[in-house]
């Protein structure tokens, strides 16, 4: 098969993925599995839990993460590229529709439907934290960890407290909760040398630390909203959902987009296939100011999904190395446990204390949480019966 045959197979591989993968990235995972290693047999069982438990460990997307390293590992750099964009691209169009769809009618922000959307965002996010506390907070350790970030993202609340938290759990993590019988996985081979996994690897720290500065040295609002994005890209451990409180932290305040948008996007956002960070395309598309529309979608979509670029294709030549390392993963360990404290967190403010306003909202809550945790029925679904639920109460 050419090189192009591969990109072409890849896109199109991914982009009936991006529009059928509903369920988070939990869920895109197993998609991804019954898709490349069950059917087409790109890489092996083994493999490709290596390649998933790598890209657990780094911040960033994970699915979109794994994706991209299957694209990669397909079809070299253009694959990876292709794979995102066809994985990517269904959720995002959809989300700025929806964008557009509030500025067209602006009444919407107070339709029962849509405070639905927020009702809805109480459940998903609850089954956030409890299936990630079952995982990654299983003993008295690393559950008081998880506690204590709550407590300090809800005393001082900010992204740079979120941030705090993540780095003092990687130290308590590093020194009190070593990792007992820890083995190396396979060895997993990519088209990426090491010169050009160094270049990237760069260039993630560069902008992370450079994009800053010239924000608060320069007046272009386009540069500012770059680096809010790009950052909460950067510094998400956890998936999808953990990138919430770092956005609301970021585009709330600053007067970019309104709580209400917020909250109504991030629900509608339960409603689509694909990775939750598309999410950025509806924030750039609702935003205030000369960004607002495509120009701002495309803006912001690109500098939250770059630094998962440039991480995934940048590690992967030094992982083999690395993750024989034993003190890595006891440090993420205390990383993914301080990540469900900073979810714990976003669950009552701004979800809980946004969506949840009367009796009647707690049973709509109350009744998704179990749809989606104990009945297991798909997301869509239980997103669409909630704003119906939302707007029969607004009648009633």
């Amino acid at each position: 098969m050419s090189a192009a045959a591969r990109v072409a197979e890849v896109a199109g591989a991914f982009l009936k993925l991006g529009v059928t993968s509903f369920g988070g990235p939990i869920a895109h995972l197993g998609y991804f599995r019954d898709e490349f290693v069950a059917r087409r047999r790109w890489l092996s069982e083994t493999a490709y839990a290596d390649l998933v438990a790598l890209c657990q460990f780094l911040p960033g997307p994970a699915s979109s993460q794994v994706g991209i390293a299957l694209g990669l590992h397909r079809a070299g750099l253009l694959g990876a590229a292709a794979a995102w964009l066809a994985f990517t691209l269904p959720s995002a169009l959809a989300l700025v529709a929806f964008a557009y769809g509030l500025a067209a009618y602006p009444q919407w922000s107070a339709a029962g439907w849509v405070h639905g959307l927020k009702v809805v965002a109480v459940a998903v996010v609850a089954q956030a934290v409890w299936g990630m506390g079952r995982t990654l907070c299983p003993d008295r350790a690393r559950a008081t960890l998880a506690v204590s970030a709550t407590l300090l993202t809800l005393a001082w609340p900010g992204a740079a407290t979120q941030v705090l938290a993540i780095v003092l759990g990687a130290l308590i993590g590093w020194r009190f909760l070593p990792l007992a019988g820890h083995e190396p996985p396979l060895p997993l081979a990519f088209p990426v040398s090491r010169r050009l996994g160094a270049f990237l690897l760069i260039l993630y720290f560069a902008l992370l630390a450079g994009l800053p500065l010239l924000a608060a040295g320069g007046d272009g609002s386009a540069l500012a909203v770059f680096d809010a994005f790009y950052r909460a890209g950067s510094l998400v451990f956890g998936g999808g959902h953990v990138v919430l409180p770092l956005l609301r932290a970021e585009v709330v305040p600053s007067g970019w987009v309104s709580d209400a948008d917020f909250l109504a996007g991030y629900g509608a956002a339960q409603a689509v296939p694909g990775p939750l960070f598309t999410f950025a395309a509806y924030l750039g598309a609702v935003m205030n100011g000369p960004l607002a529309g495509w120009a701002g979608a495309l803006l912001c979509l690109a500098a939250i999904f770059l630094p998962a670029f440039l991480l995934i294709v940048g590690v992967l030549p030094f992982w083999e190395r690395l993750r024989r390392y034993q003190p890595v993963a006891a440090a993420f360990g205390g990383v993914n446990a301080a990540v469900v404290g900073i979810l714990l967190a976003a669950l009552y403010d701004p979800i809980w204390t946004t969506g949840i306003r009367t009796r009647g909202d707690f049973v709509l809550a109350a009744g998704a949480f179990v749809a989606l945790v104990f009945w297991k029925l798909r997301p869509v679904s239980v997103v669409v019966a909630t704003a119906l639920g939302g707007a029969a109460l607004a009648l009633a």
